[in-house]
């Protein structure tokens, strides 16, 4: 029986946001790239975007040979394991998918394995691929990818002397497979002027070259950003935001549901304490560049104790607002169950679902937010901003950048006048750097 492998990546610039998904079918045997698919989706969340990257690619494999015994590997947690049978499929959006995937082999001929993400180069490039074409307003071709690879493959491998005719070939489909998984066919490493042509052949495969090797902060060096998955060093420097969230007011010891839609408390004394030991933190780190400030009194005066220690303006932000709790404003989570037991059951099972009185849900929140994220990126690329804002967010940022699902939110604890901070790259990748460090109000 034929062995193919299905390699797939789908991804959002924003989530939901512009997605693209990619798929490669290989010659398990040979390791041949055989078939390579992409497609730009328009709107669409991330775990979408993977779960249609699977479907293009087991049904290309499909179209090669229905016979054949297929090896799913995607870094995508979530997928591998709701498609192996060990976690349920809840959200709704994903259960028809998952069930059309399911129907393209019989189960018995797939198989699935998680693999880290740098090892899933090629069909993420191809995702990207397509989702750059898209914003261009065209479709995606792979007459710039697989055929360039095999070419620059070829030229870089070195066939056995002794080997039969079509060695060469094979050389350079195995040298496209080993550069696309990030390692060097070992028998082609360049040296001198071949140098630049691995280079190129890496980043067209969009595979990293790894860290400097220099020690941080030598003279003349530059060390490689800490971006989680393998990012290559000449992404440049990234759009860094510091999070930090407004210090006290009379309702946060009370926990008490406080949004855009109540009282808009001021600072406490105790928040005001705390606005100024953050400002002689940030101050000691010197490396904030601009402050932006949600439009609400409690991050307005947090963001102006710092602001005046800095030397700096505050920007005001609509869309770092904290959510529109409606008829719970001013109410404890107990109060709230009391009154309204059914419309927050409904709340914590969906982030579709509205506080009652028409507040804000916190999918939409995650919308506004991805939006503004977007706005400011663009805004100050390169450089490390404040953004002063509250609890919904700044989970929410958090959870966009690990694409954590919606109910991870329940599950964070976001403290007063605490600092989390997200670097943003040129590529649309984002790594957390920190979160709820409140060291410096001890």
């Amino acid at each position: 029986m034929r062995e193919f492998i299905v390699e797939a990546d789908g991804g959002s610039r924003g989530n939901p946001g512009l997605a693209g998904y990619g798929s490669v079918v290989i010659d398990a045997a040979t390791g041949e790239t055989l078939v390579e698919r992409a497609e730009y989706l328009g709107v669409a969340t991330n775990n979408v975007a993977e779960y249609r990257g699977l479907v293009a690619g087991l049904r290309a494999a499909r179209e090669l040979d229905p016979s054949a015994s297929v090896r799913v590997r995607m870094d995508s947690k979530l997928v591998v394991e709701q498609m192996s049978g060990r976690w349920k499929i809840k959200h709704p959006d994903m259960k028809p998918l998952a069930a059309e995937a399911s129907r393209v082999f019989p189960p018995t001929q797939v198989t699935y394995e998680w693999i880290p993400r740098d090892r899933n180069k090629h069909a993420d490039r191809l995702a990207n691929e397509a989702m750059d074409a898209g914003r261009r307003g065209e479709a995606w071709s792979p007459s710039a990818s697989t055929a360039e690879l095999d070419a620059r493959a070829a030229r870089s491998a070195v066939p056995e002397p002794s080997g039969p005719p079509g060695d060469a070939a094979a050389g350079a489909a195995k040298a496209r497979a080993a550069l696309a998984e990030g390692r060097a066919p070992v028998a082609a490493r360049p040296r001198g002027g071949a140098a630049k042509a691995e280079a190129d052949v890496r980043a067209a495969g969009n595979v990293a070259t790894g860290p400097s090797e220099a020690p941080p902060g030598e003279a003349g060096t530059t060390p490689a950003p800490a971006v989680g998955w393998g990012a290559s060093p000449d992404l440049g420097a990234p759009a860094t935001f510091v999070l930090l969230r407004h210090g006290e007011t009379p309702l946060t010891p009370q926990k008490r549901f406080s949004g855009s839609g109540g009282s808009d408390p001021s600072l406490s004394d105790v928040g005001r304490e705390q606005a100024e030991r953050v400002a002689a933190a940030l101050a000691a780190r010197g490396t904030i560049q601009a402050i932006v400030s949600s439009p609400l009194t409690r991050t307005r005066e947090t963001a102006g104790a710092i602001a005046a220690r800095l030397g700096l303006d505050v920007v005001v932000e609509e869309g770092l607002r904290e959510t529109d709790f409606g008829a719970w404003e001013g109410l404890t989570f107990g109060e709230v169950r009391e009154r309204y037991p059914d419309d927050l059951d409904a709340w914590l099972a969906s982030p579709k679902a509205e506080p009652t009185g028409g507040g804000e849900s916190f999918a939409a929140t995650a919308r506004r937010i991805a939006a503004t994220r977007d706005k400011l990126t663009a805004a100050y690329a390169g450089r490390t901003v404040l953004l002063v804002s509250h609890v919904t967010p700044i989970k929410t940022l958090v959870r966009l950048a690990l694409g954590a699902p919606p109910e991870s939110m329940f599950r964070m604890e976001l403290s007063a006048a605490s600092l989390s901070a997200v670097a943003y790259y040129a590529d649309g990748n984002a790594s957390v750097r920190l979160f709820n460090d409140t060291s410096h109000l001890r």
